[in-house]
């Protein structure tokens, strides 16, 4: 099992995204900002929801 991706890295790469937000709409917004391929395949493993906000986004990536 890998380990998470830096949180700082993460919400660097969903800068710009308009909460609440799909899984689709942060994995798009990721490959928009050129985030590394740990960051997109981490945001494409969480439960396909939407989510209220970083923080949320951030718990999902961790519990993997």
């Amino acid at each position: 099992m890998s380990t998470a991706p830096n949180p700082i890295d993460l919400q660097k790469h969903l800068s710009g995204v308009d909460y609440p937000a799909s899984k689709q709409d942060l994995v798009q917004a990721a490959r928009d900002h050129n985030a590394s391929n740990e960051i997109v395949q981490a945001l494409e493993a969480m439960p396909d929801r939407e989510y209220d906000g970083p923080n949320a986004v951030s718990e999902a990536v961790t519990k993997r």
